[in-house]
């Protein structure tokens, strides 16, 4: 099980992107007091993991009320990872957001933290690993965000603004591949093969 939850656990890692996110959270959480930081990455994490948590267990069957296939979300998700990837790769960082006094359910938790990129990949580890082995890597790599975000004054200092960024370019060339990857598998399913 181990073996199968660090499977997961790969894509899933790669979808969060707490490193490229990371910079975005400094931001929004610069000069705040400890205490107040703390709690915003609390409520983050409340807010990602839920969402996550309940599109994974219902996401097939507004699917199906839709009309929606597995194979139809891979191949769009997979387009927009990969536009999302290709524009993290050209552009200097993710782009600023305005926030106001609820921004660590939207934008942190969502989409920053649990956008489509997790949501996509989720429903892809659901299917090949199971329920409760996505739900423990989901588990992690949220948990792993969070001690990202604890430890972010520390993260900076000792990466530096161009270390950050050039994990977070990496971070979007994995995307991208699993992008390419999605739309592959999609494609597959949906010929049937």
């Amino acid at each position: 099980m181990f073996q199968e939850i660090f499977l997961a656990s790969i894509p899933i890692f790669v979808a969060v992107d707490a490193v490229g996110v990371l910079p975005i959270f400094i931001s929004l959480t610069e000069g705040m007091p400890a205490k107040k930081k703390f709690q915003v990455i609390r409520q983050s994490l409340v807010v990602a993991f839920s969402l996550a948590f309940v599109f994974i267990l219902i996401g097939k069957a507004v699917f199906g009320l839709l009309g929606i296939t597995v194979a139809d979300f891979m191949i769009a998700g997979g387009l927009i990872l990969f536009c999302i990837a290709v524009i993290d790769l050209l552009l200097r960082g993710k782009d600023r957001r305005n926030h106001n006094d609820d921004f660590a359910a939207v934008p942190l938790g969502t989409p920053l933290i649990v956008g489509p990129a997790v949501l996509t990949t989720s429903l892809i580890m659901r299917d090949q690993h199971g329920l409760s082995v996505t739900l423990i890597a989901l588990f992690i790599n949220i948990g792993l965000a969070g001690l990202i975000f604890v430890g972010s004054d520390a993260i900076i200092r000792m990466m530096g603004k161009t270390g950050t960024r050039v994990v977070s370019k990496i971070m979007a060339l994995f995307l991208a591949a699993i992008a390419v990857m999605m739309v592959r598998r999609g494609l597959y399913l949906m010929m049937g093969k």
